[in-house]
């Protein structure tokens, strides 16, 4: 199925519903068909066809919704960029994927512009948020285009997006997605449109990571309403919640543990919530506890994937949330490590868990999550070795380790490269950091290995305590002893105000390592805060 169809059948089925709510603005589906359509009028006069790039630095608005669909009618490639990356980083996502229209918002004119004579490829810049020198302003151009349907003819395997990876490890890669990447998740895991059942999602997670493009097609697939967050701000979306009478959210731990951390929480209403997907980066099991508690009439669901997945591969559904009260201490204590699960694949996804040779590792034995289905990346754009390194005899290997259970539930055990070999013994970092956040004066951890000449390599623990809490290195080191197996105990413990996120959440190992990793010498003892 067709991108542009997702919205076509939607305008068709409830026109009148609202699509987008953006500070103050209202837009009706048919208004989203309507607009999509004159802007994709606006790229075509601008010389915008098939297999044509159109990029985007801009956060959340209503004007990169309607330039996906003005792109995907067009059979171009929509290309949204992570508009928190330096001018280095945005200068070699434009020149790798050469767009021949670039949409920018007012808070990047200034850089972009002084980036110009570098880009490679850009024929047109447009300014989302009012005039700016030479280029066309995006409202105008919009409101004086040519309303008209369009009839896109790109095949199923054809790329309507290329999104970069992160870089949490090197440079980003451009992963091609097809239609089929997205119809694959939406047609299989979606209801349509249904004019009886009137839902709204609030949008935060940016639209240059995959979890907020999936959000934005199943909603539109799906006839809801989104309510759009520039960018995350606790207060902000307690208030649309609360205003907008939300009924779905997206969003990864952090957000999740600033909501509830926040001093206003206990102030808004936030009962509407029926439903909230959290992702993108490993829950503290503290935390989802914690949410339990505090949203105890709204369905949780943990969604495992990537960008190169193009969408969730495994999930953890509401029912394994659910922990009633009563149980056998060994029924409850079962329950609860399921919470800290990626769950169990989707149907229209086969998952794996492989060792180095490609074959399938015995329950409870770590290995790499490779995946394999109609809807993983078609490649890695203009990289061809690349490519062939992460799609092997037609699986898609992550990069992401982990186990399954007897009952088939997956387990993450970090990524490939953060393994930590001790000794000839394989730790997982998270393993590690999830028996650190279970102490009570830790507020946030991280595990690294750091090389050591006798051991190969050792554990360090960088840690964050909760704000008035003290704890020292021994007391930290023994906590873990006495709960993991000794060899997986840190044998050193560095005290910090804060860990390196990217904006998705994810901790950033490669600026850990860096910063602390240092042999650890026999004597290591730093000081605790708190």
């Amino acid at each position: 199925m067709h991108v542009a169809e997702f919205l076509t059948l939607t305008s068709a089925i409830v026109p009148d519903r609202e699509a987008i709510v953006f500070e103050g603005k209202r837009f009706t589906f048919a208004d989203l068909q309507e607009r999509s359509n004159r802007l994709a009028s606006a790229l075509a006069g601008l010389g915008v066809g098939k297999g044509d790039r159109v990029a985007t630095i801009q956060v959340n608005c209503n004007a990169l919704i309607e330039t996906l669909f003005a792109a995907a009618k067009l059979d171009a490639v929509f290309v949204p960029l992570n508009f928190r990356a330096k001018a280095d980083e945005i200068t070699y996502m434009v020149n790798q994927s050469e767009p021949k229209v670039l949409l920018v918002g007012r808070r990047y004119y200034d850089l972009v512009n002084s980036l110009r004579p570098n880009l490679k490829g850009v024929e047109h810049f447009i300014a989302l948020e009012g005039p700016y020198q030479d280029w066309h302003p995006y409202d105008p151009l919009v409101d004086g285009a040519e309303s008209q349907e369009f009839f896109p003819e790109g095949q199923d395997d054809d790329v309507v997006v290329l999104m970069f990876t992160a870089g949490t490890t090197g440079t980003p890669k451009g992963v091609m997605l097809t239609h089929n990447s997205f119809s694959s998740y939406i047609l299989n895991n979606v209801d349509p449109a249904d004019p009886e059942t009137v839902e709204k999602n609030i949008l935060t997670v940016p639209l240059y990571h995959i979890a907020g493009l999936q959000a934005v097609m199943a909603a539109v697939y799906g006839g809801r309403t989104l309510v759009i967050q520039r960018q995350f701000e606790p207060v902000e979306w307690m208030e649309l919640v609360q205003k907008e009478r939300v009924d779905r959210a997206m969003m990864v731990p952090t957000m999740l543990k600033q909501l509830m951390d926040h001093p206003a929480f206990r102030r808004y209403d936030l009962s509407s919530l029926k439903v909230i997907t959290y992702g993108a980066a490993p829950m503290p099991l503290e935390v989802i506890k914690r949410a339990l508690r505090e949203f105890p009439n709204t369905r949780f669901i943990n969604a495992f994937g990537q960008t190169e997945t193009a969408a969730t591969i495994t999930m953890l559904p509401p029912e394994d949330h659910i922990i009633p009260p009563g149980l056998p201490p060994e029924e409850e204590e079962k329950r609860l490590k399921r919470l800290t699960s990626i769950g169990k694949p989707l149907p229209d996804v086969e998952v794996r868990i492989v060792d180095e040779n490609g074959e399938e590792v015995p329950v409870g034995v770590v290995g790499e999550i490779v995946a394999r289905g109609p809807r993983l990346m078609k490649g890695y754009w203009r990289q061809e070795e690349a490519t062939r390194q992460t799609i092997r005899g037609g699986w898609l290997y992550t990069g992401d380790l982990g186990y399954r259970d007897e009952e088939g539930y997956i387990y993450l055990a970090g990524r490939a490269k953060d393994f930590i070999k001790r000794g000839g013994e394989m730790i997982s970092p998270e393993e590690v950091e999830q028996c650190l956040m279970s102490h009570p004066a830790v507020d946030d951890a991280a595990v690294i290995g750091v090389p050591d000449v006798d051991w190969g390599e050792r554990v360090r623990a960088i840690v964050v305590l909760k704000p008035g809490a003290k704890a020292t290195e021994e007391e930290l080191i023994e906590f873990c002893r006495q709960r993991l197996a000794s060899f997986k105990k840190p044998e050193s413990v560095v005290f910090v105000d804060e860990l390196p996120r990217n904006p998705m959440g994810k901790v950033l190992k490669r600026v850990l390592r860096e910063q602390f990793g240092q042999p650890i010498k026999p004597a290591s003892n730093p000081a605790p805060r708190g």
